[in-house]
């Protein structure tokens, strides 16, 4: 045998799966979010005959795809539906994440254009300090408060 068919010595003393406290360990993620996310269906793992959880090395690369999604402020259900789309007992390569990615893109793109309008219509409606006024983009748009009479409207619910 070569020394290119010889498995490295660091490879050789790496388990195949991985409990849970030890994926919790080497990704950064308590027990309970990885419980949590095996409830919502974004890892898996499996039961051995004690009925400890058990997870394959690829749950490591899928749960830092997980904590960079959440990050980017991404919901749980769209990162489920993109995790559902890479085959199974595999880690997630390379050009896995490009195309995860190149999907959340436009998301968060149309996120960012949103979030900087509101930013500038927000810098405009602090000049006020009245938040029903007729310019208000905010929280009174096309000053719809206004049509229920004068006076904070907001503040007195009461009065309408």
């Amino acid at each position: 045998m070569t020394d290119i068919d010889t498995p490295c010595k660091a490879s050789q003393n790496i388990p195949r799966e991985l409990s849970v406290g030890e994926v919790a360990r080497r990704s950064g993620v308590a027990v309970s979010a990885l419980h949590f996310y095996e409830s919502k269906g974004l890892i898996k793992s499996h039961r051995t005959g004690g009925n400890q959880r058990r997870y394959g090395r690829d749950v490591l690369r899928r749960v830092a795809v997980i904590k960079v999604a959440q990050r980017l402020g991404i919901p749980l259900a769209t990162i489920g539906a993109a995790l559902r789309t890479l085959p199974e007992g595999r880690t997630p390569t390379a050009a896995d994440w490009r195309r995860l990615s190149e999907h959340w893109r436009a998301d968060l793109d149309a996120r960012i254009a949103k979030l900087t309008r509101l930013r500038d219509s927000l810098d405009q409606c602090i000049g006020c300090g009245c938040l029903s006024v007729e310019t208000c983009p905010l929280r009174n748009p096309a000053d719809a408060l206004g049509e229920a009479g004068s006076g904070p409207r907001l503040l007195d619910p009461e009065e309408r």
